[in-house]
């Protein structure tokens, strides 16, 4: 026989949200948050998603520069 007792994680540990007596069998089974993460079609999506903030580089031109700088450098 089983019973559905719910609770929730507390510093790692699971609490109950009902006494259980000692010595009593568990299986705990993590239930999916309500609001799961947003999923993306691309890495440039995600981007565009996060909030206004600083960056390492104003413009993906700057961004190219950088990247084409640092290619020019490996053929030294």
């Amino acid at each position: 026989m089983s019973t559905i007792i719910t609770g929730v994680v507390t510093n790692g540990v699971v609490v109950p949200n009902s006494p259980l007596p000692d010595g009593t069998k568990v299986e705990v089974i993590v239930v999916a948050p309500s609001n799961p993460a947003p999923e993306f079609d691309s890495a440039l999506e995600f981007l565009e998603s996060l909030p206004p903030g600083p960056r390492a580089f104003k413009t993906w031109e700057e961004y190219e520069r950088f990247l084409q700088g640092e290619r020019n450098s490996w053929d030294r």
